[in-house]
């Protein structure tokens, strides 16, 4: 395994960093929304309360802006290269979360109300579907001659993530999950816009084919990566950092990497765990952590997560960017899979 040292204060400075970039650009496509989508999706990115009045909440962490903008960089571009492709990719983010959230029955994201829970269902998968329809006319407007090829890519993305997310239902409805096909969806849900970002800003900064190969690459590996922490966190998060209810994950019976680890682990917790799982879930769910983590299976998420990032770190270094940029992407990258919200 690759060892991967990094300065998790160089990661906070490019996450702020994309985020005062994509910002301004972000709020001017938005504000071409019509009135009443515009308000659903200001309300959603933290720049407004329900009735208008501008606040200053919580806007997300601004990863895959970053790593747009990490991407150009590798491939010798400059970040301004590719502010329409980071607005586009967290678009498109934006949209998965809004569907999800009314899918998963979450009432609380980035420490205020969800949207659907403030403006309604329906109204939030039309806000939804309006960040998606403005994502890709985002991409199609610019004078970037690599603009029509991100918009075909950013499009298979969402095709993939699609997919990833209907596996992800299905799952919950279902008593014989495996763990590959849970990797596999994983990989659709959550690595197929990591790795569309990162190629996105590398065609944006002018890379070679290659380039644009190797980066996606690493984005793919990361946003694994990236899953197995998040699916981490839906168990064992701090409420008062992740800004969602504690077990979230498991008070929805969702079937989250870890959960299918334990759950296919052959051990007696993990038989305990599937008795439990298949009853609606009780109000105390820290028997059911104690025994996934019994099984082995948060042991196993932390170490998968650390392989696949010395994957990414390894796809990265293949793509030979300047050694500047490469330390800030592992370092982006190292932050991503080691973090607590």
């Amino acid at each position: 395994m690759v060892a991967v040292i990094a300065d998790p204060r160089t990661a906070q400075v490019q996450l702020a960093q994309a985020r005062r970039l994509v910002d301004p650009a972000l709020r001017a496509a938005v504000d071409t929304l019509p009135s009443s989508m515009r308000r659903i999706a200001g309300y959603h990115f933290g720049w407004w309360d329900p009735d208008g009045t501008p606040t200053r909440a919580d806007a997300g962490k601004a990863l895959r802006p970053a790593l747009v903008f990490g991407g150009a960089l590798a491939a010798g571009g400059t970040d301004l290269d590719a502010v329409s492709g980071a607005v586009a990719v967290e678009l498109v983010h934006n949209f998965s979360l809004l569907h999800d959230d009314v899918m998963d029955g979450d009432a609380t994201r980035r420490h205020r109300a969800t949207a659907w829970s403030v403006f309604g269902t329906s109204a939030a998968i039309l806000a939804g579907d309006a960040l998606l329809a403005l994502a890709m006319d985002v991409l199609a407007a610019g004078a970037h001659p690599a603009s029509t090829r991100a918009t075909g890519m950013l499009g298979a993305a969402v095709q993939r993530l699609l997919d990833g997310q209907s596996a992800d239902l299905d799952f919950e409805r279902r008593d014989d999950v495996g763990v590959d096909e849970c990797l596999a969806m994983a990989s659709a849900k959550t690595g197929a816009l990591l790795g569309c970002a990162c190629a996105i800003g590398a065609l944006f900064g002018g890379g070679r084919p290659a380039q644009v190969l190797r980066l996606a690459q690493f984005g793919e590996d990361l946003g694994l990566a990236f899953q197995f922490a998040d699916d981490l966190l839906g168990i064992w998060g701090d409420p008062a950092v992740t800004g969602k209810p504690v077990h979230s994950d498991l008070r929805s019976r969702k079937k989250s990497l870890p959960v299918v680890a334990a759950l296919t682990s052959g051990t007696d917790a993990g038989s305990a765990l599937g008795v439990s799982y298949a009853a609606p879930a009780p109000d105390d769910l820290s028997g059911e952590a104690g025994l996934i983590e019994a099984a082995g299976a948060r042991l196993w998420a932390q170490a998968h997560a650390d392989g696949l990032l010395a994957r990414a770190v390894e796809a990265l270094a293949a793509a030979e960017p300047d050694p500047r940029t490469e330390a800030e992407l592992i370092a982006l990258a190292r932050l991503a899979t080691r973090r607590d919200r």
